[in-house]
């Protein structure tokens, strides 16, 4: 197996920053009133400032055409983009069922050549996922060139406009004024934007990359239910009913296409499974909190910091805060492009020496999967 390195970095965040006083006027109010769940959620979040591919009511990019933005930001004249053999990506937010995500990016590069397409489907570990293929595409010598990128438009699933068939139905509008918390909570913590990373079997020849040194995923699924969720209702017995089931009117009528989230499952299992996950590992790589010089958590929250914290040291693995690194407040919570936009800022950031190793680690609450990478700086 060849060596894999991820030689560049690149993102993309659409517009201006929006703070937390301005984003019902880019999202909207349902039924005309303020949000009770918005103060609560932003209190606990951390998210002081994101970004949205929407502005003055109108849609400004597409969702391929802020990864197209990004990934094109990997090549330059050293590196042609003609250079590129494969592109792996993740997104929760497609526009479209067909064609995949990576066909749409695909056409938007603008280049004239054929190349294999990747496109992984689910939340915040479907562009890890898509990191994993495109490292054992490098490391299999069955690509020399690779791009992995994680991408999100929310904001258009997020706009009042989707809710307000909901609103409309309900009968008493004094007593229940609000969509319910599992869905308003996820318009307050959800936003845009993208990040890319270039994969290769050699390191930069000037300047600093980062060896993979391994990626482990895994499923929880077999053990826990959903607990986000969209284009589906829940039902009583936790399983879900696909919008393909449900008749249009019904669909409408109960925002089917919101994004929604079950908080006591999240509170209950996210952090508590993840570190199940990082003690297999940290026997099968003799990994320990020494071993580690930067922690790049993606978190939807700074509510879980804490308690990852706390987990850390009740399996062995101490991480003081001093080796934290994560954009989340500035960002806010972009999905799958999360990973990547700390992997890029911190690559540029020029703090990293070689030798120091890194620690990813990126935990999906859809039906609870997780992946964590370490990285070498060489």
């Amino acid at each position: 197996m060849a060596p894999v390195y991820i030689t560049r970095l690149s993102k993309y965040l659409p517009n201006e920053p929006v703070s937390n006083d301005e984003m019902e006027n880019v999202l909207g109010m349902v039924n005309g009133k303020p949000s009770r769940a918005r103060t609560i959620v932003l209190r606990n979040n951390g998210i002081k400032t994101r970004y949205y591919a929407y502005k003055n009511g109108q849609r400004t990019h597409t969702n391929a055409q802020m990864a197209s933005a990004a990934i094109k930001e990997l090549f330059d004249e050293k590196l042609s983009i003609d250079k590129l053999d494969l592109l792996a990506v993740g997104t929760t937010s497609p526009e479209q069922i067909l064609p995949s995500h990576a066909s749409m990016i695909h056409g938007e590069l603008s280049i004239d050549k054929n190349i294999e397409i990747v496109s992984a489907a689910g939340a915040c570990c479907s562009s890890m996922q898509a990191m994993k293929y495109a490292y054992m595409a490098v490391a299999s010598e069955l690509a020399n060139v690779a791009v992995a990128a994680g991408s999100e438009r929310f904001s258009s699933w997020l706009h009042a406009s989707r809710f307000q068939p909901e609103a409309e139905t309900w009968k008493n509008m004094e007593s229940n004024p609000y969509i319910a918390f599992e869905k308003d909570f996820l318009r307050w913590m959800l936003s845009d934007g993208a990040g890319a990373a270039l994969l290769q079997n050699k390191p930069n020849d000037n300047g600093i990359s980062l060896k993979i040194e391994w990626l482990e995923i895994t499923s929880f699924a077999n053990e826990l239910e959903s607990c986000m969720y969209a284009g589906a209702i829940k039902n009583e017995d936790a399983s879900l009913t696909g919008w393909n089931d449900i008749d249009t009117e019904d669909a409408n009528a109960s925002s089917v296409f919101s994004y929604k989230q079950d908080t006591r499952l999240l509170g209950d299992n996210i952090v508590p499974k993840g570190g199940v996950y990082i003690e297999k590992l940290m026997k099968k790589h003799n990994l320990t909190g020494d071993k580690i010089d930067y922690y790049l958590p993606h978190m939807s929250s700074e509510f879980f910091k804490g308690q990852i914290y706390k987990y850390h040291e009740q399996i062995g693995m101490e991480l003081p805060y001093e080796k934290w690194f994560y954009n989340l407040p500035k960002v806010g919570n972009v999905g799958s492009a999360s990973p990547y936009l700390m992997l890029e800022e911190l690559f540029h950031s020029g703090k990293l020496k070689k030798g120091e190793r890194i620690l990813v680690m990126v935990p999906e609450s859809a039906r609870f999967t997780y992946a964590y990478m370490y990285l070498t700086v060489v």
